[in-house]
């Protein structure tokens, strides 16, 4: 993850899949969707500064995409305004898959240019039609929630 301009977030998720068993959703026009969580899905927690709140991005080989803020923990859900469509590029690769994120962020409230923001990467890879798994950088202790601000030890 980085920052290549204050309020542009860049973001690579590698997945070692030499034998191409992920499902994958298909291609579609790059547009806001609901509900990417339940397939192969990357997401991006961002704490906001000073506070509870933040945003959640999820990202979806597909090229579909959704934004939401939260007030505090798994409370107060809206769309989150203000967030332009990512840039989204879904690779394969010698030993699986990639996929490169551009999400300009300037439009959203609270997110400081000049600060570093606290972030949690997690992914959902779909292994078969309806088997999930969950990953994150940091799954803190207790039962495993990404929405859980203890595991979101990106710093960016």
């Amino acid at each position: 993850m980085a920052r290549p301009q204050p309020r542009v977030l860049a973001l690579r998720y590698r997945v070692n899949d030499p034998a191409r068993a992920l499902v994958v959703p298909e291609a579609a026009v790059g547009e806001r969707r609901d509900n990417l969580w339940k397939r192969t899905c990357f997401e991006a927690f961002i704490l906001i500064p000073g506070g509870d709140a933040y945003y959640e991005l999820n990202l979806s080989p597909s090229t579909q995409w959704a934004a939401y803020r939260f007030d505090s923990f798994r409370a107060g859900m809206a769309d989150a305004e203000g967030v332009m469509a990512p840039r989204m590029e879904w690779v394969t690769t010698d030993s699986g898959f990639e996929l490169r994120t551009l999400t300009d962020l300037s439009g959203l409230v609270g997110l400081p240019a000049d600060a570093t923001w606290r972030v949690g990467l997690t992914a959902v890879i779909e292994h078969a039609p309806d088997q999930l798994s969950y990953w994150a950088l940091n799954h803190p202790p207790g039962i495993q929630d990404f929405h859980n601000a203890q595991g979101w030890t990106g710093e960016v």
